[in-house]
């Protein structure tokens, strides 16, 4: 998933053509590059976690549904935070707090503790939250304003380039070094191999934490480019005039970003399992992390792609095919088995790929006055991560392979939305931004 856009309004900053932005968008894209690394690495650590812990599948999802609750409960401390102490320190902060939640995983696995796990991740998501709130507006005003969408597009791929690496990343230094990574399909560990199984966890997280730390440090002395204060796009008055309510773009945005999440994050969590298993491609963790890295290159490539469509046709006409594209793979993934269904579940990143940006665009459309509120709402609703847990229940009740039904139904809302839920209603002019 590409980091959400921060419904903070957007600072103001004084453009000088003297001034070489370059070194500090460079900087700001790691953090993006960073975020999307550390969230995708979890897609190895949970068949790791699977086997160290004996967990069901409801258990193992519950940790990524953790991992977004902490974005639904950090995003207002977030933005406070950012309104007290301004966006370069909140940078900072937003790092440190990772590092801590990177170094408190190493205990975790000394342990071992399941429980510890889940707060530690919960820890490293708040960091990424504040950064997610922190580094977008500033991002948007960090050189020239009209090239700001280039600059946000550039560090959308320094994601894509985290997220894609990170399994390869995984792989190699927690599943490949452990007992139930490199075995055929899911094994029974004795304690004295859980707890090896567990350290390997260690080194990775140590690395982590240790390249946080240094990006703090750089970003509190580096001379970011100076920033006047924050902007309100309209007054309070102005706002109370209109409804939020009365926007069926808005209303059926919300849920659609909300299921939209289901979809993405239950396939990234459970294609491991999945793919490993005998009737599919039967390959170790190990090996099958390495496929899950052509997944999400699969959701940058599909970005590119998408962004070339959508000047030629309309957004909604986009989303809807690749919605429909989406839908026909997981069935694919369904009813088949061997090769056939390992490459549909990856195919599937392909068509995620555009989702949430677009559905954002199309959820904010003609809200005019009530824009921010709005980008607000939709920001909410990725705690829909969360109900991931909701498909490793299925997976423990039905079988893991029918589970991927739930994603299935989660592909037609999105054509629902895209046909009908994001047609306009009651659109309102954009007025403009106070200064």
């Amino acid at each position: 998933m590409a980091g959400p856009v921060s419904s903070t309004a957007a600072p103001t900053v004084t453009h000088n053509p003297g001034t070489r932005y370059g070194p500090a968008l460079g900087l700001l894209a790691s953090l993006f590059f960073m975020w999307g690394f550390i969230t995708v690495i979890n897609n190895t650590l949970l068949p790791h976690l699977r086997s160290v812990f004996d967990l069901s599948y409801t258990q193992t999802t519950l940790i990524e549904s953790v991992w977004f609750i902490a974005y639904f409960f950090a995003s207002i401390p977030s933005a406070k935070l950012i309104e007290r102490v301004g966006y370069q320190k909140s940078m900072v902060i937003g790092l440190l707090i990772m590092a801590a939640g990177a170094a408190g995983m190493t205990l975790a696995a000394s342990i071992p503790s399941y429980g510890v796990t889940l707060v530690m991740l919960f820890v490293i998501a708040s960091g990424i939250t504040l950064l997610q709130v922190a580094a977008n507006p500033y991002v948007a005003v960090v050189g020239k304003p009209e090239t700001a969408s280039s600059r946000l597009n550039l560090v959308q791929a320094m994601n894509s380039a985290g997220t894609m690496l990170a399994p390869l990343f995984g792989a190699y230094l927690i599943l490949g070094r452990s007992k139930g990574g490199t075995a055929q399909g899911d094994v029974v560990l004795t304690q004295a191999e859980r707890l090896a199984d567990a350290q390997s966890v260690i080194l990775p997280y140590i690395i982590v934490a240790v390249i946080l730390v240094v990006l703090a440090v750089i970003i509190a002395r580096f001379p970011l480019p100076a920033m006047g204060n924050a902007t309100s796009r309209h007054s309070k008055e102005e706002r109370k005039k209109h409804s939020l309510w009365a926007h069926r773009n808005l209303v059926f945005g919300i849920p659609a970003i909300f299921i939209y999440l289901i979809a993405e994050i239950g396939v990234a969590n459970l294609f491991v399992n999945f793919v490993s298993q005998p009737q599919i491609a039967n390959l170790t963790h190990e090996q099958a992390g390495n496929y899950l890295s052509l997944l999400w290159g699969g959701m940058m490539v599909g970005r590119f792609a998408g962004s070339a469509i959508m000047q030629k046709f309309d957004a909604g006409h986009a989303l809807a095919a690749f919605s429909i594209g989406a839908f026909i793979v997981m069935l694919v993934t369904v009813f088949t088995t061997g090769p056939m269904a390992m490459w549909a579940l990856i195919l599937v990143g392909l068509f995620h790929s555009i989702m949430f940006p677009t559905i954002f665009t199309l959820g904010i459309k003609g809200l005019g006055p009530l824009t921010e509120e709005g980008s607000g709402l939709l920001i909410m609703a990725i705690a829909g991560g969360a109900l991931v847990v909701a498909q490793g229940k299925l997976a423990d009740e039905y079988g893991l392979q029918w589970s991927f039904l739930l994603t299935a139904a989660c592909e037609l809302y999105i054509l629902f939305y895209a046909l009908w839920g994001s047609k306009v209603t009651h659109a309102l002019p954009d007025q403009p931004v106070a200064e």
